[in-house]
C-alpha cells in the first residue's frame, strides 16, 4: 500500500476576497502572509486606509440629523487622535512634518466623502459589518464598510477606497471583491443586495454595480477554484513568484527568488526584520 504524502504546508480553512486576490496576484506573496503568517507591515496607503474608515465609522455612529461637515471634522480629529498612538502608524516612523503631511492628507480625503453623496439621508444597519458564508469546503469571510436599508426594504453595500479610481479596463476586476460581500450578503440575509458601490474618496468618483443570481454563483465557483489551486499548492509546495508592478510595495521582496532571495529564510528573518517599531513622539 502506498502511503499519502501529507501536504508540505497546512491548507487555509478560510479566505477573504483580499487573500482570494493575493494569491491570484502572486501566490508566493500568499503563502508568506496567510500560510507562514509573516508579520505584515503597515504602509502609508493602509494606514491612511483605515484612519479614514475610521472616521467615517464613527460619523454614522451618530444620529442622522447631526451627520454634518463639522459633526465629520471631528470624527476626523478624534480617528487621528486614536492613530497617533497605533501601531499601524507609529510602525511608519514619521515625525514633524512628515507626520503633519500624512495627517492632513487623511483629513482631506474624509472630508472630500462630504461632496458624495448627504450622510443625513443614508440609514446605515451596518458599519464595519463582519460576515462569513460557506462555500464548499471553505469559509469565505470579510468586513462590508457600511450596510444601508433603502426606504423600500432593499439593501446596498458601500465599501470606501481611498487609492487611484481603475480606469475603465480594470473596473470589473475591482468590484469583485464588492461582489464577494453579495454574495455574503445573500448567504447571512437571504437576499442579494439591490447595488454594490465603491467610493472613490480622493478622486469623488463612485462606481456601482447591480449584482444578481449569476455574479454572486460565480464569486462562488471562483472561490472554491482558487481554493483548489492553494490547495494543490500547499501539497506540491509551488508557491511561485508572479512579478508585476505590485512587487515596488512588497514587504517579502528581499526573501523572492526573483530579487535573488530564498524564501526558506523568510521564517526566520522576516519576524526580525519585519517587527513593529515605536515611532517618534509627536507634537502635532
Amino acid at each position: 500500500m502506498t502511503a499519502i504524502a501529507e501536504p508540505t504546508w497546512s491548507v487555509p480553512t478560510s479566505l477573504s476576497p483580499s487573500r482570494v486576490e493575493s494569491f491570484l496576484s502572486c501566490p508566493l506573496a500568499f503563502r508568506f502572509a496567510s500560510i507562514e503568517k509573516l508579520p505584515d507591515p503597515p504602509t502609508q496607503a493602509t494606514t491612511k486606509g483605515s484612519l479614514v474608515h475610521r472616521a467615517l465609522e464613527l460619523l454614522f455612529l451618530h444620529p442622522a440629523a447631526d451627520r454634518t461637515p463639522a459633526r465629520l471634522d471631528q470624527c476626523i480629529d478624534e480617528a487621528i487622535a486614536e492613530y497617533q498612538v497605533h501601531p499601524d502608524f507609529t510602525h511608519l516612523q514619521l515625525g514633524g512634518d512628515d507626520a503633519r503631511r500624512f495627517f492632513a492628507e487623511c483629513r482631506e480625503i474624509a472630508a472630500n466623502y462630504m461632496t458624495m453623496e448627504d450622510p443625513r439621508t443614508i440609514k446605515a444597519i451596518g458599519l464595519e459589518l463582519k460576515l462569513e458564508a460557506p462555500v464548499g469546503d471553505i469559509t469565505l469571510r470579510g468586513i462590508i464598510d457600511r450596510l444601508d436599508l433603502l426606504p423600500d426594504g432593499r439593501l446596498v453595500v458601500t465599501d470606501y477606497k481611498t487609492g487611484r479610481a481603475p480606469s475603465q479596463n480594470f473596473e470589473k476586476k475591482s468590484l469583485s471583491g464588492v461582489h464577494f460581500y453579495a454574495f455574503m450578503c445573500e448567504s447571512v440575509f437571504g437576499v442579494i443586495p439591490a447595488a454594490v458601490r465603491l467610493m472613490y474618496l480622493k478622486s469623488g468618483e463612485i462606481i456601482t454595480a447591480t449584482p444578481s443570481a449569476q455574479s454572486t454563483k460565480f464569486m462562488t465557483t471562483r472561490t472554491a477554484a482558487v481554493w483548489k489551486a492553494v490547495a494543490t499548492a500547499c501539497e506540491r509546495d509551488d508557491f511561485r513568484a508572479r512579478p508585476s508592478t505590485l512587487c515596488n510595495y512588497c514587504a517579502y521582496q528581499r526573501w523572492c527568488p526573483e530579487y535573488g532571495g530564498d524564501p526558506s529564510k523568510a521564517a526566520i528573518e522576516a519576524p526580525v526584520v519585519l517587527a513593529p517599531t515605536v515611532g517618534p513622539e509627536l507634537s502635532l
